[in-house]
This record gives C-alpha cells, sequence and structure tokens, in this order.
C-alpha cells in the first residue's frame, strides 16, 4: 500500500542541522528553515521516509573520509541534541493541557474580542510570515496552520497566509476555514492615497462578506478605528457576522481588516477570519493585529 505523505509542517532538518527544522511542504522539502525554540510546532516524521537524495549526488559509504561526513560520536550528540530539543518543543506547544479537538495549538492570551493592553503574546524567536509583495509581516501561528494555497481572491492581487480547514463540504462547494491572509491591495476598491484608508477598508470588508459568507447574514461592527502598524498609517474595521442557513457547520464568524499604508503605491491588506465553531480562538485577532511590522 502506499505511505501517505506527512503533512505540510515544521520537521527537524534532514541534513541534520542540530536545533534546527525545516519546512516540509506536504510533497518535499522547502529551502526555508528555523532554530527550534517558542512558537515552533515540532512534527514527527515517519522513520521510513529516508534521507532524499539527489540523483546526482554521491552516497559516501565507504572509503577515505571527506569534508562532509562526521565522527560516529558527533553524529551520536548531534541527534541526541535534535530528540530532547524536539521533545521539549512538543511539550511547550501542548502545555495548556487542553483538549479542543481539530482547533491549532496557539500562544496564550486573551480569548474574546477585547484589545491586549500588554506586549505580543508571542514570545521572541516565532516564526513570522513575510509578505514581500503587500510589505508586511506577522506571527506564523503554529501547529495546525498551513500555508495558504487555495484560491485567490477579488481583494488581492497576491495572497499569502496561512488557514486551516473548519468545514470540509458546505453548501457553497470547495472548504470552509479560518484565515490570517495579506496581498497588495487590488484595483476597485477606492484607494486614492493614505486619506482613504477606512473608506478602502469598508469596502473591502463589504467585498468579503458578500463573497464568501453563507447569506442572508447580519453584521455587528466591533471596531472602526484608525491605528498606527510600526510607524505607518493604518485602520482596523472588525466585524462580526451571523446567519441561520442550512449545511454549514458556524452560524456566525469574526472578522477583520486591516488596511495599511506602507509607503507603496497600494496598501496592505490583513484579513483575519475565524468561525464561531472556533470562537475560542477569536482572541488571536487581537493577536495577530498588534504584531505586524512592515518592511523596510
Amino acid at each position: 500500500m502506499t505511505e501517505p505523505s506527512p503533512p505540510p509542517g515544521w520537521y527537524p532538518d534532514p541534513d541534520g542541522a542540530p536545533g534546527t527544522v525545516r519546512w516540509w511542504n506536504g510533497v518535499s522539502w522547502s529551502d526555508v528553515t528555523t532554530p527550534v525554540g517558542p512558537g515552533v510546532a515540532v512534527g514527527t516524521m515517519p522513520q521510513q521516509q529516508p534521507p532524499q537524495w539527489e540523483s546526482g549526488e554521491e552516497l559516501i559509504t565507504s572509503g577515505e573520509p571527506s569534508e562532509r561526513r562526521r565522527s560516529p560520536w558527533l553524529i551520536g550528540i548531534g541527534l541526541l541534541v535534535i530528540a530532547v530539543l524536539v521533545v521539549v518543543a512538543v511539550l511547550v506547544g501542548r502545555s495548556d493541557g487542553s483538549d479542543r479537538g481539530a482547533a491549532p495549538a496557539l500562544p496564550a492570551g486573551p480569548s474574546t474580542g477585547a484589545a491586549p493592553s500588554g506586549p505580543s503574546a508571542f514570545p521572541p524567536g516565532t516564526v513570522r510570515i513575510v509578505d514581500e509583495n503587500a510589505g508586511i509581516s506577522y506571527p506564523h501561528l503554529g501547529d495546525g496552520w498551513f500555508e495558504y494555497d487555495l484560491m485567490p481572491k477579488a481583494e488581492t492581487v497576491t495572497m499569502a497566509g496561512q488557514y486551516f480547514v473548519t468545514q470540509d463540504d458546505p453548501p457553497s462547494g470547495g472548504v470552509y476555514l479560518a484565515e490570517c491572509t495579506s496581498g497588495p491591495v487590488a484595483d476597485g476598491f477606492g484607494w486614492t492615497g493614505p486619506d482613504s484608508l477606512r473608506a478602502t477598508a469598508l469596502e473591502i470588508a463589504a467585498s468579503e462578506r458578500a463573497n464568501y459568507y453563507p447569506a442572508p447574514n447580519e453584521q455587528r461592527v466591533l471596531r472602526d478605528e484608525p491605528r498606527e502598524v510600526d510607524g505607518h498609517r493604518a485602520h482596523l474595521y472588525e466585524f462580526q457576522l451571523s446567519w441561520d442557513v442550512a449545511g454549514y457547520d458556524a452560524t456566525g464568524e469574526r472578522a477583520a481588516v486591516l488596511l495599511i499604508d506602507v509607503g507603496r503605491p497600494v496598501p496592505a491588506l490583513l484579513f483575519l477570519s475565524i468561525p464561531n465553531t472556533h470562537a475560542e480562538l477569536y482572541g488571536v485577532i487581537d493577536q495577530v493585529v498588534e504584531d505586524v511590522d512592515v518592511l523596510d
């Protein structure tokens, strides 16, 4: 039988670098690595998955030592260090001891919509998503959140970010999901410069509501406020939707549009949405909004 491929995520670096994990995209290893530490959930690659050697690369099994080879005791120490770090990372990722089913593990923080009054909830060393096209970066939310690789959306020219599936078979087709995505704003949403931040944010929110949510639905505005993000003008529009439509697991969703003037011809959009089937994750909206950086 065919062995299923491990899901996308961080795994111990197959090159054997101590204290380092590499991103597995579900099919092959990427070039992205990061140190093991808080906020990095490390998976376990099945043992039957052998190291992948390129067809033109020589696997040295005997003969004279080369610069690539290490003595057996150094290899043993390196493997022991990796094993200890992986165990520590897994324990940190599960330290709250709660059972939330399929909901991804997140940093400790507020579980309501109240804005945090202290510093960012994300510890130093948290992996960040860098959206070069939009000109911003923001935290990766950890185990269970996957790189966004689904359909493009009308509101942005390109898309980056993360998501997880909350329902596989909604009446609209496809999948229903929670998301934290970004991109440069597309034409047609009224952008004329920094003074149009609010008007453009509201146009984008209306487009999101019309294009991606069950109808009919009702909207309640939670926040509609100018902000400053990393020294740049911005506007936050956060809202709660509710509906009663057969076939959907969720009956509502909390969403936020954060529009940032990054000093480019078009602003950066960060869009977050959490269905009420996972209402315990509403607080992640505040956490991410408070931890956005503008790229130089």
